[in-house]
């Protein structure tokens, strides 16, 4: 197993990429944090997961609130007594409009949920690693944080935003062992997809995947098996980076 006795914090673990992300890390050994604000889905995934014989429990926090990202580090810590693995998932589409269109509230509610929380958890899961000397923080960025897209105001400077974040961690904390690297999907088949399809008028997600020169959406488990990559001892001299995983959607 590749993540045998390694504990994983993974934040939007109730569905799609982190769902995925979850059940795959505690089959190859990890033991898992499973967090979402819809509790329910968080519960189902750790349920799943436990039901298979992995390890896993659940927790519904904000991850763009202080206390809620403090919470969960903490409670990850106390259960299983160490953190190896930070896996920040969790995102939304937000409002597709124009910038002079863009509420202020759904402007700054994308920049909690995609950003501010990546700076949240890292804050609170690194002084444990640095204890352990050595650990792994997979970001997830997206397509959207590298070429612009109309109506992305907000999710594509907070997707940008975690790029630069993981650069950034990734020198200050390299001296510890410790591994920063960032996935950026591209179209994947996630319930966010569907809704992002939908707000766009677009009765089809498949018109999505038209630009992709593999021809088809990828899955959250294709995503899943990249992060799997980054949090074991396979991907021990990559730290800084960005994965473009898109199907060739940047080509």
């Amino acid at each position: 197993m590749k993540l045998a006795n390694k504990v994983a914090l993974i934040t939007g673990a109730g569905s799609g990429q982190g769902a995925a992300a979850a059940k795959l890390f505690a089959a190859e050994g990890a033991l898992v944090t499973a967090v979402d604000i819809n509790e329910a889905a968080a519960n189902e995934t750790a349920k799943q997961i436990n039901a298979q014989g992995g390890i896993a429990f659940a927790m519904r926090i904000d991850v763009a609130s202080e206390q809620d990202a403090e919470k969960m580090v903490a409670a990850t810590i106390d259960r299983y007594g160490q953190l190896d693995i930070l896996y920040n998932n969790a995102g939304i589409e937000g409002e597709p409009n124009y910038l002079s269109n863009f509420s202020i509230a759904g402007f700054d509610r994308v920049i909690g949920v995609n950003l501010r929380s990546v700076f949240l958890s890292m804050k609170f899961a690194l002084p444990q690693m640095i204890k352990q000397r050595g650990g792994s923080v997979i970001n997830i960025a997206s397509v959207g944080g590298v070429n612009a897209q109309k109506g992305g105001a907000a999710y594509c400077t907070a997707k940008a935003g975690v790029i630069m974040i993981t650069k950034v961690a990734a020198l200050e904390y390299a001296r510890y062992n410790i591994r920063v690297n960032c996935i950026c999907p591209g179209f994947i088949q996630t319930p966010m997809m569907e809704r992002i399809a939908a707000m766009s008028g677009i009765k089809d997600p498949k018109v999505l995947e038209r630009g992709n020169a593999i021809g088809r959406a990828g899955t959250p488990e294709e995503i899943a098996k990249v992060g799997l990559f980054l949090a074991g001892d396979d991907a021990s001299f990559a730290s800084g980076a960005s994965f473009l995983i898109d199907g060739g959607l940047m080509l």
